[in-house]
C-alpha cells in the first residue's frame, strides 16, 4: 500500500512524501514543476514518514549530511545509475553533470545524465541539487533555483 504525508521543511517549504514497505519512492516539492497527483487508493500516513521527516529535519538544521532510509526509485537502468552516483557526491560539494556522466563510465552522456536528474524522484535525499554547469552555473531543478540555491547554501554552513 502506498502511504504519503506532507512534511513542512521551515526552510523551503512544504514536501510530499511517498513511499510504501519498500522505501520511500518519491518527495516532491509544493513548488514542483511537476505535479504529484495523491492516488485514490493512498493513504495519508504521518507516522510512517516519522523517520524520513526526523532525517529531514535534522539536514535542514545542519545537524545530518548523509541519509540512512529505505530509498525505492523506480527509473530506467541509466536513470537508476545517475541517481545512484549522485549519493556518491560529498555533502557541500558541487559538481558538473560530465562528473555524473563520467562516474557512470560514460563521458560522453552528459546531458542524458542531465535528463536523469532532471527525472530525480528523491531530490534532497539523493541529492541532485549539488550538480550544477560546467561553468559553476546554476542550472534547472524540479524545486527551482531558488530552492537549489537555498540548499546549497545549507550546506556551505
Amino acid at each position: 500500500m502506498m502511504r504519503y504525508d506532507d512534511f513542512d521543511t521551515g526552510k523551503i517549504g512544504r514536501l510530499t512524501l511517498v513511499g510504501d514497505a519498500q522505501g520511500l519512492r518519491h518527495i516532491h516539492f509544493e513548488t514542483g514543476r511537476r505535479p504529484l497527483p495523491i492516488q485514490a487508493d493512498w493513504r495519508q500516513d504521518g507516522a510512517f514518514f516519522k523517520d524520513a521527516k526526523r532525517q529531514l529535519q535534522e539536514y535542514f538544521q545542519g545537524r545530518r549530511r548523509e541519509f540512512d532510509l529505505a530509498l525505492t526509485p523506480a527509473g530506467t537502468a541509466f536513470q537508476l545509475a545517475v541517481w545512484q552516483a549522485l549519493q556518491a557526491i560529498p555533502y557541500g560539494r558541487l559538481v558538473s553533470y560530465r562528473w555524473v556522466a563520467e562516474h557512470i563510465g560514460n563521458i560522453k552522456a552528459s546531458r542524458a545524465a542531465g535528463g536523469a536528474i532532471g527525472r530525480n524522484p528523491l531530490p534532497i535525499v539523493i541529492p541532485c541539487h549539488r550538480v550544477v554547469g560546467s561553468n559553476g552555473s546554476l542550472t534547472g531543478f524540479g524545486g527551482g533555483l531558488a530552492i537549489k540555491e537555498t540548499l546549497i547554501a545549507l550546506e556551505k554552513d
